[in-house]
């Protein structure tokens, strides 16, 4: 076990998380949010992803209705607004965002047209990983949009020069032929962590094995080394695809009822989750699946593991749809599976200490069909670390 990195008692606010990952501290009066409002040795990480509907608009006139913001079967401009609002409220030090943050497929006018209405408040404070919508074409249900490789997302939380060229790096980690966003940054004892998972896109090639050369073998070994040049007693790694699943909508063949990952993305995370379970990581955060799920501590066979297995956390409720757990309360078909809820949209709170974190999950507007008493679930508790 490490032992616990002090603290400086300087480190009193947080006002911008700077490209290279640390925490930069500047002096704020408590009632002075943004973006400053944290109490030295605690910090805010408000966690969520799945959230941006296409916008309904000129660019997007061949993309079916049902797709699109105005969709009566998706959490639409309404949803997103409220999950930013929540998020806004939790006054955060930091937001993990966990993927699919702009729909069908992550261009940069429609992240420009959509997420940025509701989330732009917070954007200084976004740390994404990026998801499948971002990366992948969408073929499905009638529409039929060419895949962006991660063009509008970076574009989007790096910035771009005049003709829409992303910049080469930025808050959402470098975009180059050998890197394509994953980094690292720290919040006090923290050491948070942001992946991509989405091999299977062009940018790529493909290849989503973890031991050759190319572009997911590299991030596995930079991974590897991130984490052993880590001081931080406690680690949260994040990225978009589940490992394991709670929903029917899993990312893969393999059903929620099997104790391993599913799907080409999953199946890579293996080697991931290894690694931090090696290293004694504290958390895990995923989105994709379309609600919020906390499965027990794992090992990376996904078999429950009290001692020394990674809790994870799927919160992929910001707001675009909502998916169906598999089974009911008590009854998963992921027999991990604790707890969860797949009526309504809502973002995680954690609160992180030097040595422990709590988790605070409400959700905020009830989803398509569904009434008020969604509203009703929560989920809160708290673990140690280091």
């Amino acid at each position: 076990m490490r032992r616990a990195t002090k603290i400086s008692s300087a480190a009193v606010g947080l006002a911008v998380l700077a490209v290279a990952g640390t925490a930069v501290a500047a002096n704020q009066d408590a009632n002075d949010w943004p973006y400053a409002h944290h109490r030295a040795a605690s910090y805010t990480l408000a966690a969520v992803g799945d959230i941006a509907c296409e916008p309904d608009d000129a660019e997007n006139a061949t993309t079916p209705a049902s797709l699109k913001c105005g969709s009566p079967t998706l959490g639409g401009m309404s949803a997103e607004f409220a999950t930013a609002r929540q998020a806004t409220d939790m006054r955060p030090d930091a937001v993990a965002l966990l993927g699919d943050e702009q729909y069908q497929v992550g261009k940069l006018t429609d992240f420009e047209r959509s997420f940025e209405q509701a989330w732009g408040g917070l954007k200084v404070l976004e740390r994404p990983a990026p998801g499948n919508h971002e990366y992948y074409p969408y073929t499905k249900k009638g529409d039929n949009e060419a895949g962006q490789n991660g063009v509008g997302y970076f574009g989007y939380f790096n910035g771009h020069d005049q003709a829409g060229t992303p910049n080469g790096q930025g808050q959402a980690g470098d975009d180059t032929a050998d890197r394509q966003g994953w980094y690292s940054y720290d919040l006090g004892n923290w050491h948070i962590i942001s992946l991509n998972a989405e091999c299977g896109s062009d940018a790529f090639e493909h290849d989503c094995s973890t031991t050759d050369d190319g572009l997911l073998g590299r991030e596995t070994r930079w991974l590897s080394q991130d984490l052993g040049a880590n001081r931080r007693p406690c680690t949260i790694a994040y990225w978009h695809q589940p490992a394991f699943s709670a929903t029917t909508a899993s990312t893969a063949a393999v059903p929620a009822s099997a104790p391993g990952a599913g799907g080409t993305e999953g199946a890579a995370t293996d080697a991931w989750w290894k690694l931090l379970y090696q290293h004694h990581a504290t958390l895990v955060l995923n989105g994709h699946e379309h609600a919020y799920a906390r499965l027990r501590p794992m090992n990376p066979d996904g078999r429950s593991d009290p001692a020394h297995g990674i809790p994870e956390f799927i919160v992929g409720s910001g707001g675009e749809a909502i998916d169906t757990l598999a089974g009911t309360p008590g009854a998963y078909d992921n027999p991990n599976v604790v707890t969860g809820q797949d009526r309504a949209f809502g973002v995680m709170k954690l609160t992180l200490k030097p040595h422990s974190y709590s988790w605070d999950y409400e959700p905020t507007l009830p989803g398509p069909g569904f009434d008020s008493t969604a509203l009703r679930y929560s989920d809160s508790g708290s673990g140690t670390c280091g």
